[in-house]
């Protein structure tokens, strides 16, 4: 919602662009079919697309609206998500704009109780998080796709139908100009919480709806205090309730404030108690200076999911596949590891690369994910908007303990959100357990200072064989000569590197396009390695 007199898209700091709707000839045969389409052109969409296009795939995007979507939402993006976004080629305007941070703060009736640092160091290419308005995402996003001949945007074009194939699924698409049918081979649900596309084939999300509740409200003002989260909880300015506060690019502030159950949301949601809100939070924090109002909205935290996020040729990604608490910031993150995940699987079953079982690991991976979301968020949850009486008690009581015994204040530590580890995964070797330490198979690649640059910058395009010794590697390159896919990659040894993966000379360990752990090797050969590899792509000649 926008104040009194300002259009849906007036912004104070962002000029929304107007998207036409495709001309007639660009829907006409023979442009009424792609090897995939994607359904939903926000962050997840446009994602899922450069994914597809960083292995060769085209696609076509279908949006409903004429333009990106309005308000801040998602603004808080991972380290794991700014890997995704080099891969897809995105991540120079999001450095260049966005707020990266390593810090919280956390107060109780005005008094600081926790103060953490996410993990950071010299080895890692990226802070742990960033802070960026979802306009900019989905702008940047936007900007890297039209720039590939692999991608059509089609805007002002809503997906109000659709039906399966023998070979694929047709959609039926409805424009300004009148109603066409697209023929894809495989389609990728990008299109939101409240999906059409989930309805259209009638399934629904299962779980758990939380009581608590929240406006978001977007303010501009020159405020000089750090890129810092801040958590008030029993603030003066809402006595029992809890405010979050995020420092955005532009001048741009976030305030979310808890609502408590009785409040009516029309009147919560009225701009004269908007204002009224946050004033008093603004006083709170000691700002007195003035303020603009930008943006604002409504909330609730939820763990919500689908039994199965394949669905024959449909694949479900983001929010039609999951809804999640924003605490801990893995919503938008969870998305992008969808989209990047079916993104690459997708494309190598396209091109030949690797045999279609491969598909029947999105789902595990990605919801397993999603449960270990639910997992660490309904915690969060719970501590941020108690759903009973009894966990408000014991959440009221850790924080009034938090004032004079520090380690209680742990317990209002988000835990933000971390990369999920496909241990169980088909699409995974078992690991090899006479290593001691390093990441395990299913975890993402712990990056590290290499040469001038990061480990990170050196891994090839699609699947990566790091080798601690040259003879090892010299067998594998001869072996994989014909396979561009295949990268071999020497590093030191010994080496702080070679450390940190917990490996001997002999050692291998195989990387996927995702910069997940495929497989590892203590005591590698080459046959091993060449053998996972096929096993871990479901190649022709495996058993899987």
């Amino acid at each position: 919602m926008r104040p009194a007199g300002r259009s849906e898209t007036g912004s104070l700091y962002f000029q929304y662009p107007h998207f036409d709707a495709p001309a007639p000839s660009a829907r006409a045969a023979p442009n009424t079919a792609a090897p995939v389409a994607i359904v939903g052109g926000g962050p997840i969409g446009l994602t899922a697309a450069l994914a597809l296009a960083k292995e060769g795939v085209r696609c076509v995007v279908f949006d409903n609206k004429a333009t990106f979507n309005d308000g801040s939402r998602a603004i808080c993006v991972a380290r794991p998500s700014y890997y995704i976004l080099s891969k897809i080629g995105a991540v120079a305007p999001f450095l260049e704009k966005a707020l990266g941070w390593t810090t919280g703060r956390t107060f109780f009736r005005g008094q600081k109780i926790l103060e953490f640092e996410m993990p950071d160091s010299s080895d890692e290419k990226y802070r742990p998080m960033y802070n960026i308005q979802q306009p900019y995402i989905e702008q940047f996003l936007y900007e890297a796709a039209v720039t590939s001949d692999l991608i059509e945007i089609r805007w002002q074009s809503e997906a109000t139908g659709i039906q399966e194939t023998q070979d694929g699924i047709r959609l039926t698409i409805t424009d300004p100009a009148g109603e066409y049918t697209f023929a894809a081979s495989w389609l990728l649900a990008c299109d939101g919480a409240r999906s059409p596309m989930r309805k259209l084939r009638g399934l629904r999300l299962q779980g758990e709806n939380y009581s608590g509740r929240y406006v978001i409200a977007d303010i501009q003002m020159a405020h000089d205090y750090p890129t810092i989260r801040r958590a008030l909880f029993d603030p003066e300015s809402l006595p029992g309730m809890t405010v979050l506060i995020h420092k955005q690019p532009d001048n741009i502030w976030r305030i979310d404030y808890q609502i408590d159950d009785d409040t009516n949301e029309d009147e919560a949601l009225r701009e004269d108690e908007i204002r009224a809100k946050v004033s008093a939070v603004l006083n709170d924090i000691g700002y007195d200076g003035p303020w603009e109002l930008e943006w604002w909205s409504i909330y609730s935290a939820n763990t919500l999911a689908l039994d199965d996020y394949r669905d024959g040729r449909i694949f479900f990604v983001g929010d039609s596949a999951h809804i999640v608490p924003i605490f801990g910031v893995r919503g938008l993150n969870n998305g992008l590891a969808d989209a990047a995940n079916i993104g690459w699987k997708l494309g190598w079953v396209l091109q030949g690369k690797a045999r279609e079982a491969l598909l029947d690991s999105y789902s595990p991976e990605r919801r397993g994910a999603t449960l270990d979301v639910f997992a660490n968020a309904s915690k969060s949850a719970r501590f941020m908007t108690p759903n009973t009486h009894g966990w408000k008690l014991m959440r009221d009581a850790a924080l009034s303990l938090a004032l004079t015994h520090p380690f209680a204040g742990e317990l209002a530590n988000p835990r933000q959100m971390t990369a999920f580890t496909y241990s169980d995964s088909p699409a995974v070797l078992p690991d090899d357990p006479a290593f001691g330490t390093g990441p395990g198979v299913g975890a993402l690649m712990p990056d590290a200072r290499f040469g001038d640059g990061f480990l990170s910058d050196a891994l090839g395009t699609g699947h990566t064989v790091l080798c601690f010794t040259n003879a090892l590697a010299q067998e594998l390159k001869c072996a994989f000569a014909s396979d561009a896919e295949v990268r071999i990659l020497t590093l030191p040894h010994p080496s702080t590197i070679c450390e940190k993966f917990g490996a001997d000379a002999q050692s291998a360990y195989l990387l996927r396009p995702d910069m997940h752990i495929a497989g590892r090797w203590k005591d590698a050969s080459a046959q091993k390695v060449i053998d996972g590899f096929r096993t871990a792509t479901f190649q022709k000649g495996t058993s899987q």
